[in-house]
């Protein structure tokens, strides 16, 4: 059994030594490089700060090989890592680096004068290109630490933060064995995968791309951003390198579907397609899947304090237009509760919150414990020991086929002429109009308003939205407000830019 992550890349490297691991749009790296480039720089970062055991390492670098190097340099040298999002303004910089406080940053020289605006030390600013520059010997013969243990920290990643300071999620190297593990397992995942990895390294989806082509061989292609705003060249692109498994967030799906570019475009070489971070169009789901027939579909769901996702579901039968997609069942060795508003668990076909227990539960949230005991709280069902579960904020519940069914967050729910109301049920019943691309509905808390934000490929004027929602929705669910954008805004997640649209 595996204690540190690295294991999976000192097997890999004695198996696969000469085995392209990562490649990027400059270069690609094998595992032996992987390797020897991450511990040599790993003993530079040593000779920086002997004191870094269980220390972040922030890592302020763009999505690439040079990225990956790092992070595994950084576990090598005992500390965890931490992805900074390297176009982030550095006003947003600035508040994480004085939440983490890490013991150094590795950027590039291009970036590091970026990172000299900020309160921090400049001499724990350290230029990849100079800790790369030595050579170390005996780099074969180099040997874990013994004393590693699997409770300790391997990354910290920042999400947003309702009172708008970032919050770190720690997560451990037991929770990610665990979820790798498993992942390998269920989806029978080896060494002639090729992983199209979309998401950026400072999002948990890159997780699994990560571990997944360590623990078990296979290549990872990190594919160049720009290739995300053009669908048909990206999809041109997954032939060139074959890839075989992604794991991407469903807006790129929904807009490859928008353009019905499957219709032209074979992808012999896909066969598991994995997607999560958001709730996904079945409308967009059932194209892919008529048109691609053969690859297997895993609708993924777990926040970040869950080691990248908690439950899963395997498209095997028929869902409708009309349909959620299920979120389905739990991750091995992790327990899904729902409970409702007394804290008692959550009948069939009744709502309540989606709480997880287990190994997967990130350590806590980096300097922050009241937030951390806010939301990882002793699970109410038990009353004999301590037993932490994690509040989601996400209202789920439980079908008859016993598949759970995500409606919306908790936070996501308004009080609206005398209704509770989930927006997230309105924007599942919008996405079922076919003459739309995409959409968000939002609460203009100041009008007392429900604005509807969508795009298309014509105008379409808000009489006809309302005439076809009035047939989907109760009327104190329709939209008072509609607004057509070109294209919807996005963020670096590849998700729907809420806060953008909240600002139109």
């Amino acid at each position: 059994m595996q204690i540190h992550l690295l294991e999976y890349l000192e097997t890999s490297y004695t198996t696969f030594k000469d085995k392209v691991a990562i490649i990027d749009k400059a270069r690609q790296l094998t595992f032996e490089e992987l390797r020897h480039q991450a511990i040599g720089l790993s003993l530079e970062l040593k000779k920086q700060n002997e004191k870094i055991s269980n220390q972040p390492i922030a890592v302020f670098l763009p999505k690439s090989i040079e990225s990956i190097v790092s992070f595994t340099a950084v576990l090598y040298a005992g500390g965890f890592y931490v992805p900074l999002d390297s176009k982030s303004p550095i006003e947003r910089v600035e508040l994480i680096i004085g939440t983490l406080s890490p013991s150094m940053i590795i950027t590039n020289r291009s970036l590091k004068a970026k990172l000299l605006k900020i309160n921090f030390p400049a001499d724990k600013i350290v230029e990849y290109e100079s800790l790369v520059q030595s050579k170390c010997d005996d780099l074969e013969g180099y040997k874990l630490s013994a004393h590693h243990i699997d409770t300790n920290p391997a990354y910290c990643k920042f999400t947003s933060g309702s009172t708008g300071i970032p919050k770190g999620v720690v997560i451990s190297h037991r929770a990610v064995i665990d979820y790798i593990d498993w992942a390998i397992e269920r989806f029978d995942i080896d060494e002639r995968c090729v992983i199209g990895n979309q998401s950026p390294l400072f999002f948990d989806q890159s997780v699994f791309d990560i571990y997944l082509m360590m623990a078990t061989g296979s290549t990872m292609v990190l594919i160049p951003e720009e290739l995300f705003i053009f669908p048909a060249k990206l999809l041109e692109y997954l032939n060139e390198v074959k890839v075989s498994l992604f794991f991407w967030v469903p807006s790129i799906l929904v807009n490859i579907a928008n353009f019905k570019l499957l219709d032209s475009i074979e992808l012999p070489y896909l066969g598991k397609i994995f997607f999560g971070g958001e709730v996904m169009s079945t409308r967009h789901l059932n194209y892919w899947r008529k048109h691609l027939p053969e690859p297997m579909y895993i609708n993924m769901y777990g926040p970040t304090e869950t080691t990248v996702d908690s439950t899963y579901y395997v498209v095997e039968r028929e869902i409708t237009d009309e349909e959620s997609v299920p979120i389905g069942e739990p991750c091995r060795n992790t327990d899904i509760i729902i409970l409702n508003e007394e804290n008692k668990l959550a009948n069939v076909n009744e709502r309540g919150e989606l709480c997880v227990r287990g190994s997967s539960l990130a350590l806590g949230y980096y300097n922050n414990p009241d937030k951390t005991a806010e939301v990882f709280v002793q699970n109410p069902l038990n009353k004999h020991y301590p037993e932490l579960i994690y509040r989601t904020g996400d209202i789920v519940y439980r079908n008859e086929l016993g598949e759970i069914i995500y409606m919306c967050r908790k936070d996501n729910q308004i009080q609206h002429m005398g209704y509770r109301i989930e927006l997230g049920e309105i924007e599942v019943a919008v996405m079922r109009i076919d003459m739309l691309d995409n959409a968000c509905v939002l609460y203009d808390n100041d009008k007392k308003e429900i604005v509807l934000y969508y795009s298309a490929k014509k105008v379409i004027e808000p009489g006809s939205l309302r005439k076809q929602l009035v047939n989907k929705l109760p009327k104190y669910m329709v939209p008072s407000s509609f607004v057509q954008m070109d294209k919807m805004p996005f963020n670096s997640n590849g998700k729907i830019d809420r806060n953008t649209l909240k600002k139109q």
